[in-house]
């Protein structure tokens, strides 16, 4: 297959793949060949807590938030994920359990999906593509030791500024009550805290 003959939104895909290990054309291939691009609308909900989580998707463009309620039907947002991100419910899609999140679009997206058996048949066949795996599963964890302990050490003000410093565009595309959940506060104190 020709690299114009890849269909839109997988260049990006293999661009971010690329930077961690050169991708042979029967890998860029058999991505095509085993996953497809949606085009969601904005406020669409991709997975229920409850459901299975069987399938990872590559932001081409867009937004989408994770979540879970508390057990008073409290929403606590864990992830806030974007352009040339992988987007999934890592407990539900690794352990094949009902998932505990919810995953919501925040703006129209354009994302490529792939099932779990595609991903685990293209690890089988391909060697690079276990490393790629990986190194970007090392990524995502290590971030999310990051947001855990900052939420464990750091006081709500340095929160905030440790996150406007690291993230500045999230305050562009995400509302304030979104943010303050993520950041563990009320939306009263992250306008104090902005002030």
């Amino acid at each position: 297959m020709l690299k114009e003959d890849y269909p839109e939104g997988y260049q990006s895909l293999f661009a971010v793949f690329n930077a961690i290990h050169p991708l042979s054309d029967e890998l860029k291939s058999a991505i095509v060949n085993h996953s497809h691009v949606v085009n969601i609308k904005r406020k669409t909900t991709l997975l229920n807590a409850g459901e299975s989580s069987n399938t990872i998707y590559f932001i081409v463009s867009g937004g989408a938030r994770v979540y879970y309620l508390d057990k008073d039907g409290k929403q606590t947002n864990t992830w806030f994920l974007f352009e040339h991100e992988l987007l999934i419910s890592v407990y539900g899609f690794f352990t094949g359990q009902p998932s505990f999140e919810y995953i919501e679009t925040l703006e129209d997206s354009v994302l490529i999906a792939v099932k779990r058996e595609k991903l685990d048949e293209m690890y089988l066949q391909f060697m690079e593509f276990n490393f790629i795996g990986r190194k970007l599963t090392e990524y995502y964890y290590i971030r999310n030791e990051i947001q855990a302990n900052e939420l464990r050490m750091l006081s709500a003000k340095e929160r905030y500024e440790t996150l406007l410093k690291r993230s500045p565009q999230l305050f562009q595309r995400v509302s304030l009550g979104h943010i303050a959940s993520y950041l563990g506060i009320s939306q009263e104190t992250l306008s104090r805290i902005r002030k």
